[in-house]
């Protein structure tokens, strides 16, 4: 009978140990499928131009959770952006929300989660607070109009007038016009009269005669001179 109890005790205590283990086991392996917040993570992103405020659930428990954004302005909640439903799985499941976000905003991801009996098995924020990207979101960026060239015109200056055509330049002779005056009758006389007149012939005779008519006075004193010296 002794070692019969022996061996019972034995058998008992392995049984407890086996079933501690297993309860162990089980609670370690429900650990880690229950839904925590390290699983949830936030992002400020640009899609097409806009802004979007994404969350990602990696919860592999599949615990449904209910995901909340707030804009904050001195730590005070400034507007809601919008709240909505995720079950997470363990590649992620990631949801979006519109928001035109500036740059270096803040934002609050609050994350409720399962419940356990009365109270909520998570029901925190995702830490710390999402702070936007110091550059916003492009709006869209037009073409720059490209340089006009010069026009035709403005290559040509201006200043420069078209030159003459030969047909032009040889209808009419230079200097003369068939409308000009012809010269009158009596100017013609004159300037004839001038060019073959005898002025200067009978100029020089006088001039001869005079210097004679001086030559024959001066011999004639000298002659009275001599006369009346004797």
């Amino acid at each position: 009978m002794s070692i019969t109890r022996r061996t019972a005790r034995r058998s008992a205590q392995i049984l407890g140990v086996a079933a501690a283990s297993t309860a162990l086991a089980v609670s370690a392996a429900g650990s880690a499928l229950a839904c925590n917040i390290s699983e949830f993570s936030a992002e400020a992103k640009c899609d097409g131009g806009k802004g979007v405020i994404t969350v990602t659930d990696k919860d592999a428990s599949g615990t449904p959770a209910t995901v909340t954004v707030y804009l904050e302005n001195n730590g005070a909640d400034a507007k809601t952006v919008g709240s909505k439903e995720v079950t997470g799985t363990a590649a992620g499941v990631t949801i979006s929300f519109d928001e035109d976000w500036a740059p270096n905003a803040e934002y609050r991801i609050r994350v409720q989660a399962g419940r356990d009996k009365d109270h909520l098995i998570v029901d925190k924020n995702i830490t710390p607070n999402l702070t936007t990207p110091s550059e916003g979101c492009s709006k869209g960026e037009s073409t720059p109009p490209a340089t006009p060239s010069p026009s035709e015109s403005a290559s040509t200056p201006a200043s420069e007038s078209p030159s003459p055509s030969a047909s032009e330049s040889s209808t009419a002779p230079a200097g003369s016009t068939d409308n000009e005056p012809s010269p009158a009758a009596g100017d013609s006389n004159l300037a004839e009269t001038g060019a073959n007149s005898n002025t200067g012939l009978i100029a020089g005779i006088a001039g001869g005669l005079v210097v004679v008519g001086g030559g024959a006075v001066y011999f004639g004193m000298r002659r009275r001179g001599a006369n009346s010296s004797r």
